[in-house]
């Protein structure tokens, strides 16, 4: 009992760890000092979707989100219905659910339905995040900016927490295109969140991305969770396409 009174405190008590993910004394004992270990970097990759290129059509995205070793701790699937994938495309509603290596369900992304225009000051896009699944633990939400992508991380009682920041740009066509996380006075960057270039022929015939988060070790687990669902945001926001769209 009092072995696995042990195990439940590391898992949930240490700041730097996200839910599900593995326990660091056990499957990194020999590289303890790595400061991949505490998801310094966290790494998501987003699979091709074959049909999608052949058909040039929008299947539901899916992730595989790594440690910086390039470990899987999450895989990531998005359930959208077909209606929307094809008529809303961008601004579509779905759920992303996150699993662990294990199958069990332990961050839930919601997005709802919403406007992206820099005309357009009202309802702009929003995110709920989970974690576990039926228990909010923070929201990500467009600010309007006429001229930069700009978004808050909020608490579970919707208080600015942190800002995001991204480029007057965000075409990445031949090279990185990086969201910085700021401190709410927008004084101190504390982090980013990075869409790597992969290539001309993968930016131009598929809708596979990758991206980066880099992220202060222990940074609270609750804002790692939201800062993932940032990540979904801005792929759907800025960087989704397909051939149906050249």
């Amino acid at each position: 009992m009092a072995s696995k009174d042990a195990h439940n405190q590391r898992s949930r008590g240490q700041p730097g760890f996200l839910p599900g993910a593995p326990d660091p004394d056990q499957s990194f004992r020999a590289s303890s000092s790595d400061p991949g270990n505490q998801l310094d970097l966290i790494i998501i990759h987003q699979q091709v979707e074959l049909l999608g290129m052949i058909l040039g059509t929008e299947t539901s995205n899916k992730y595989e989100i790594k440690n910086s070793l390039g470990q899987r701790i999450y895989f990531a699937v998005e359930e959208s219905i077909c209606f929307n994938r094809t008529f809303c495309s961008t601004l579509r509603s779905c759920t992303l659910r996150i699993t662990d290596n294990s199958g069990r369900e332990v961050i839930t992304v919601n997005r709802p339905l919403r406007c992206n225009s820099c005309w357009c000051p009202c309802y702009l896009q929003e995110l709920e995040i989970e974690a576990p699944p039926g228990t909010i633990v923070g929201y990500v939400a467009q600010k309007w900016d006429p001229f930069l992508p700009k978004f808050t991380i909020q608490n579970a009682n919707k208080e600015d927490i942190l800002r995001i920041v991204g480029p007057c740009t965000t075409c990445g066509c031949f090279g990185d295109v990086d969201f910085e996380v700021k401190t709410i006075n927008e004084k101190l960057t504390i982090g980013k969140i990075s869409k790597y270039w992969s290539g001309f022929v993968n930016n131009v015939f598929t809708n596979a991305d990758n991206f980066g988060i880099h992220v202060p070790a222990d940074l609270d687990v609750r804002i790692k969770a939201a800062m993932i669902g940032a990540c979904f945001l801005f792929d759907f926001m800025f960087f989704e396409h397909s051939l149906a769209g050249l």
